[in-house]
């Protein structure tokens, strides 16, 4: 069984991830470490870890740790998927990876060295209904893609959130609205060629609240909208000469409704439905990594897809401050 460490008591890890890890078919949690020991004590106990450290270093030197799990504050990605790597250490590390793309170089630079597998967790990209989009677009279900659509918001002003404070890379594009990028790319393909963007930053906290984008992708386009203080939703949408696609609850099934793909027809006089009930999409993305790991031939999120998909972000940023498309 590969063996986990988690870096840190962060509540994505506490509700979602570690136990979806312990629940893998392939791993185990072994060690929570935190800064807090009362607190990596706590956690340890209550999903049977044998291990607590009061300390990151004190994880990555332990010998009793295969990998880690880093959901730390985003501006403490890099710096620790770096130390994490140089320690001999596999990484899975809570997306975004990084605040730009030129940051992800060193840390490449990190894995190649000590040959460890280091991969951005994007876990929609292991979900059977992405695999689904995506065969549905290449067999030619919809005919030739024109459009795709997207939408991820919720409403969130709690000035002590990581999410609204820029020293700790909050923001609503660095958040989610790499979900809508990174699943159309996925979905497709391709890679964009440039951008239009409007960003509206909340005058209190300085991060992006609200971010309205279009990505031209050569033969179709994407336009999405994303936002930290709006009414809780989320859409795909993937429209063709021949039908569209439409995807309900993306990118977190359960809080959003359930996991659907729906296959409409040209004449919208008929449509089929693809369900995904009780899938569980970090756990699939821990065996996944665990697998490739141990040598498969499996399908992970590398740090190449992850420097191409900050690139749009970096760019829809920079598109932001003026009229006219950006190129990505």
């Amino acid at each position: 069984m590969f063996r986990w460490g988690i870096m840190s008591t962060a509540k994505i890890g506490r509700d979602q991830v570690i136990p979806q890890l312990q629940d893998s078919e392939n791993g185990v949690v072994t060690a929570i470490a935190s800064r807090d020991h009362a607190r990596a004590r706590a956690v340890a106990d209550r999903f049977g870890a044998p291990y607590a450290f009061s300390s990151y270093e004190e994880l990555l030197s332990s010998p009793d740790v295969d990998g880690v799990y880093i959901p730390l504050p985003t501006s403490q990605h890099i710096e620790w998927s770096i130390k994490a790597a140089r320690a001999g250490k596999h990484v899975l590390c809570e997306k975004p990876i990084a605040l730009n793309a030129a940051e992800i170089a060193p840390l490449i630079e990190a894995r190649d060295a000590a040959n460890v597998l280091v991969c951005e967790a994007f876990m929609v990209t292991y979900h059977p209904q992405w695999h689904k989009v995506r065969d549905l677009i290449a067999n030619g279900a919809i005919g030739r893609l024109r459009h795709v659509q997207g939408a991820f918001s919720y409403f969130n002003t709690d000035p002590e959130n990581m999410r609204n404070q820029p020293s700790l890379g909050g923001g609503g594009l660095p958040d989610i609205g790499v979900y809508p990028t990174v699943s159309t790319r996925f979905s497709t393909g391709r890679e964009p060629v440039r951008v239009q963007a409007t960003v509206e930053r909340d005058p209190d906290f300085g991060t992006d609240r609200y971010a309205s984008v279009k990505a031209d992708f050569g033969d179709f386009d994407l336009s999405f909208y994303c936002s930290t203080q709006m009414a809780l939703r989320q859409i795909m949408v993937f429209h063709g000469e021949a039908g569209y696609i439409e995807v309900t609850a993306p990118f977190n099934a359960g809080d959003y409704g359930h996991a659907v793909v729906t296959l409409h027809n040209r004449g919208h006089d008929g449509a089929e439905s693809f369900r995904f009930p009780g899938v569980r999409q970090y756990r699939l993305q821990a065996e996944a990594f665990v697998r490739k790991v141990e040598g498969a031939d499996e399908e992970v999120f590398t740090l190449e897809q992850s420097v191409l998909n900050q690139k749009l972000i970096d760019a829809i940023y920079r598109a932001a401050t003026h009229d006219g498309w950006e190129q990505v």
